[in-house]
């Protein structure tokens, strides 16, 4: 059976210490899915975005899953948010999975009433629980 693809999205800024969590499981070879992660370093709407939002999209395309990692400041970040959206049009679609690095972060308002899948903590099986729950509901 295939490995799913999973295309993470995250705060650059905030939260890369749980990217590399994830990059340490991944190359656990147990660790039974695989992900792409990019960095865009310039505003998503900047006229040097375009060939940034292609790649990505491209990516995207290439996953069946987005896992969102939901930090303090996700919520308001234009990159995560771009991702999310772009992840539910019709010639991606992917199917949606969360985790909030703290209960209290808010989430972003595009997983929400969409049948995101969440795990109950950053921890490897509730996470891994949440990607095989993961629908495309929308």
């Amino acid at each position: 059976m295939p490995v799913p693809r999973v295309f993470v999205s995250y705060d650059h800024s905030e939260d890369a210490y749980y990217k590399r969590l994830l990059e340490a499981w991944h190359a656990n070879e147990g660790f039974d899915f695989s992900f792409d992660l990019r960095s865009p370093s310039v505003p998503v709407n900047s006229a040097e975005a375009a060939p940034i939002r292609r790649v990505l999209t491209q990516k995207l395309r290439q996953s069946q899953i987005l896992l969102v990692l939901v930090g303090a400041k996700t919520k308001s970040s234009p990159w995560v948010n771009w991702e999310i959206e772009r992840a539910k049009e019709p010639d991606v679609r992917l199917r949606l999975a969360a985790v909030k690095l703290s209960p209290s972060n808010a989430s972003p308002p595009g997983l929400l009433g969409v049948g995101t899948a969440w795990a109950s903590s950053f921890k490897r099986e509730p996470i891994l629980h949440a990607l095989r729950s993961a629908t495309a509901s929308y």
